[in-house]
């Protein structure tokens, strides 16, 4: 079975907002996770998945309304509505404001009873998954880009006594993605091996196993593997750019894709 004709019996829009859900789908034989968008490297059995493509703008959450995007909003140091911007490959691109620190942060709204995203919890204890397809800016020095699963939004790797993400910052590991995980305040910053190249796009997935390991893949391959996360963690998955001089930094970020077991 092709990933074309799995997408008609796989995915159910629930919503003009641009959310989706996965039916429950127990045969992970008929998948290809290397070519299907929806169900890459996810376990579909008795699983609870969301998956998003930005059919409606994220803006800053005082400004939500109807037609915006329900489920995501845009926050950080000087962030606008504005800044946040339909890609015409798909996606929405986060541009920072032009200042240096200025943020430019994706996440779910926080706001309780808003959305699925964050009144259901990604914890470390649900063999939690996490993917995201984002494309690096045309311009990549003096900044800093983060993807993943974190308590709070900010790329600081010290501030999380619990995290999971991916991190690049210009002039940090020459130049690499880094694989980050802490636990209980024990930082780890690994090497993925891969370089951060402009306009540039990454598939990027985290998989917590039941042993609590969790696992970086990079476009399908492996490239870092934590020690066992602290039990019962609830994480928040959030995409940010910060400018670290004077100049607009962005990145793109086409789709975020969640699961974790059904408890």
């Amino acid at each position: 079975m092709s990933s074309q004709s799995l997408e008609s019996d796989l995915v159910t829009p629930l919503s003009r907002r641009g959310a989706y859900a996965l039916q429950n789908f127990r045969d992970a034989s008929l998948v290809r996770p290397e070519k299907d968008l929806y169900v890459e490297g996810l376990n579909l059995g008795g699983r609870r998945v969301l998956t998003e493509f930005f059919q409606q703008a994220p803006l800053l959450n005082a400004a939500i309304a109807v037609n915006s995007n329900l489920d995501f909003e845009v926050l950080g140091t000087n962030m606008t509505s504005a800044l946040a911007t339909f890609d015409p490959e798909g996606g929405i691109t986060l541009t920072t404001a032009g200042a240096s620190a200025d943020q430019a942060i994706l996440c779910p709204h926080l706001d309780t009873k808003q959305t699925a995203w964050s009144s259901m919890t990604w914890g470390t204890d649900q063999e939690t998954h996490w993917r995201a397809t984002i494309k690096t800016g045309a311009a990549i020095t003096a900044m800093i880009l983060w993807a993943g699963l974190k308590l709070t939004n900010t790329p600081v790797v010290t501030t999380d006594a619990n995290q999971v993400f991916f991190r690049y910052e210009a002039g940090v590991n020459s130049g690499k993605w880094q694989c980050v995980y802490s636990i209980a305040n024990a930082d780890t910053s690994a090497d993925s091996g891969v370089t951060v190249a402009t306009s540039t796009v990454y598939r990027l997935m985290i998989i917590i196993d039941s042993a609590r390991v969790a696992k970086f893949y990079i476009n399908g391959v492996l490239v870092g593997t934590s020690t066992a996360l602290t039990d019962a963690i609830d994480l928040i998955p959030y995409v940010g750019v910060q400018a670290s001089a004077v100049a607009a930094k962005s990145c793109t970020v086409r789709t975020i894709s969640m699961s974790r077991n059904m408890a």
